[in-house]
């Protein structure tokens, strides 16, 4: 099962890697085993730096075959109480080997001091989960709001602090990379894009962006 969406939103700390229990014959992949179910599966955890691709296989220990079902989405309710002490374990992992840092506070303290905005909420019935700042000719030139990783085409099912903003339509082809930065989510892809409020986006170019959107918008 895949749980890469861990370096969507947090920075590994490689130094703390083998203090949790990784080996490696390489400086790139990291494994670790560990038992499931007081010993009855393992789960083998495979990290891999260059793809950033964090995967679990589970395995039954008195067979060493692997557990298919673990992969396979299903109700019931012995395959979940797996899943869920396997999430425990990659919680744990994320604590431990990860940085996380919600850049929305910074980038909303960062917008109120830079145009002297303030937080609009449009829509009531989702307050506080989606805001925007506003222009002076009142049309917004941010969209912060929570959504999940999956409505980005992301694995996941975690919620997640983004931005829309307008940019540039002939610049908006390069500065997609799907990793920080990706087509605006329900709203014009050709237009605007959607950048998360996480450790993986580069907060001075997050800035930047945000005052094209606010230059393009402005003038509009």
């Amino acid at each position: 099962m895949d749980y890469s969406y861990i370096f969507r939103s947090a920075k590994i700390k490689k130094d703390s890697l083998k203090a949790t229990g990784f080996t490696t014959s390489d400086d790139n992949s990291y494994e670790m085993g560990v038992p499931v179910s007081n010993g009855s599966f393992k789960a083998d955890i495979t990290l891999v730096l260059s793809d950033q691709t964090l995967t679990v296989q589970l395995f039954d220990s008195a067979t060493g075959e692997k557990y298919p079902l673990f992969d396979i989405p299903s109700h019931g309710a012995f395959v979940a109480s797996l899943r869920e002490e396997v999430q425990k374990i990659i919680d744990d992992i994320k604590t431990k080997c990860f940085e996380s840092n919600d850049l929305k506070d910074d980038y909303i303290a960062w917008i109120k001091s830079k145009f002297e905005a303030e937080p609009d909420y449009p829509w009531p019935d989702d307050a506080p989960y989606s805001f925007v700042f506003r222009c002076p000719n009142e049309k917004w030139f941010a969209l912060v709001m929570r959504i999940k990783y999956r409505q980005l085409a992301l694995t996941g099912d975690e919620n997640v602090w983004v931005v829309n903003m307008k940019a540039d339509q002939d610049a908006i082809p390069n500065l997609i990379d799907h990793k920080s930065i990706f087509p605006a989510w329900h709203m014009n892809k050709k237009h605007w894009i959607t950048i998360l409020l996480t450790a993986v986006t580069d907060f001075n170019k997050l800035c930047e962006l945000t005052e094209k959107s606010f230059t393009l918008v402005n003038k509009a």
